[in-house]
């Protein structure tokens, strides 16, 4: 039977991945796969995780199932983390994931099975898997204009008239902070006005957040989430545990959802219980465990959480001083919005040759849309970087 199957496109982040390695040049930079890294290269396990396996190591007594849901207090402490007190822990139904694609894929199941002609609008350009994950699942997509090749920006005018033929039983997929594959970010006012636009047309919000700490701090990322939240009837929230707290191989997410009527949430509760149980049964827990465990412990919180401003800071700085080289080199500051982007990415505007260019003459690896990890770079690799972007007409 398995002769019917057919070839299936490869991942292209994947395929940059695995050419890189096959580069035998010393001097070649990887700014394709999107982790963080420290000014030596390495992806460190943060202090306070470490410690939490420490301690967990020591204490834990049993490797059984937690429930469906996975362990409470997990829930428990990543809706504080994300929510904070913006809406009652009575009206948020969640359930722990394996990463944060795997709450995206729990998503748009339960949106599915609600609303099986729902259509999900995706800003364009969106995180890849978005795009892979809704079209395994046959569900439609509507594109919505966010990135403006010209000024490297939101292009806001044309996201609002896109989004205005959304309606009642669709769903608006939009990234919580730290755009990815962009860097580009809304602000506070214009978050206001598209919740405005949520309310007149009646869809449904789901906010991708998975970058919290990374762009202007723990509680400024979390602002758009809390505002969208708390004034929709109903939100989709997928949150991320890979980035902020370095767990990527963990599998660490978690699926909210959220309801201003409160007895809505027993049956929204069951609902992801349910297709937890048909996707995988009981999520992983380590990863979980140790969120939970850094997350209750004052000490450990305190911790993290400066090793997490450590990183923001760490990356304003290496965007800073691209932003300046670049100027250095081409006489102009028409790369000065790498300096106002957040998070770990950026597309700066290089066509697909420019970006083949770069990789063939430079050894520097990056997606073809251009979009580079700000966090892949150091102090030293900036202005080699600076000087491939200029030398390949970008």
């Amino acid at each position: 039977m398995f002769e019917t199957l057919k070839e299936q496109p490869a991942d292209k982040i994947l395929m940059l991945m695995q050419a890189f390695r096959e580069d035998p040049r010393e001097a070649k930079i990887d700014l394709g796969v999107g982790v963080y890294k420290d000014a030596d290269g390495n992806t460190p396990i943060m202090r306070a995780v470490k410690e939490a396996e420490k301690r967990w190591w020591e204490t834990e007594q049993s490797k059984s199932y937690t429930g469906l849901a996975g362990d409470p207090g997990f829930s428990d402490a990543m809706i504080g983390l994300v929510l904070g007190d913006v809406v009652p822990r009575d009206s948020v139904a969640a359930a722990a994931t394996p990463g944060g694609t795997g709450a995206c894929r729990q998503g748009f199941d339960l949106i599915r099975m609600a609303n099986p002609d729902a259509r999900v609008f995706v800003s364009n350009p969106t995180w890849p898997n978005h795009l892979s994950i809704l079209k395994h699942m046959g569900m439609q997509m509507v594109p919505y204009r966010y990135f403006d090749d010209d000024t490297c920006g939101v292009d806001f005018d044309g996201m609002m008239a896109d989004l205005a033929d959304a309606k009642a039983g669709d769903v608006v997929l939009v990234h919580g902070c730290c755009h990815n594959p962009t860097g580009a970010n809304l602000n506070m006012a214009q978050w206001r006005e598209l919740v405005a636009l949520l309310q007149k047309t009646g869809a449904t919000p789901m906010v991708d957040i998975a970058y919290q700490g990374f762009g202007d701090g723990l509680e400024e990322d979390a602002a758009a989430t809390r505002l969208i939240a708390s004034e929709l009837p109903e939100t989709v929230i997928a949150a991320s545990c890979s980035k902020n707290f370095g767990i990527y191989r963990e599998r660490t997410g978690l699926l909210m959802v959220v309801a201003q009527d409160a007895g809505k949430r027993a049956l929204h509760q069951q609902t992801l219980n349910y297709l937890n149980r048909q996707n995988y049964s009981f999520p992983p827990d380590h990863g979980a465990r140790l969120v939970t465990m850094v997350l209750g412990d004052d000490a450990l919180r305190a911790d993290w959480q400066a090793e997490v401003e450590d990183m923001r800071l760490g990356m304003l700085k290496l965007r800073e001083q691209l932003a300046s080289e670049l100027q250095r080199l081409s006489g102009s500051d028409r790369f000065g919005f790498i300096a106002q982007h957040r998070g770990m990415f950026s597309r700066i505007g290089a066509n697909p040759d420019q970006v083949e260019a770069m990789r063939r003459d430079h050894g520097i690896y990056m997606v073809g849309d251009s979009r580079l990890n700000i966090a892949g770079l150091n102090a030293k690799t900036v202005p080699i970087l600076a000087e491939a972007i200029i030398a390949s007409g970008a």
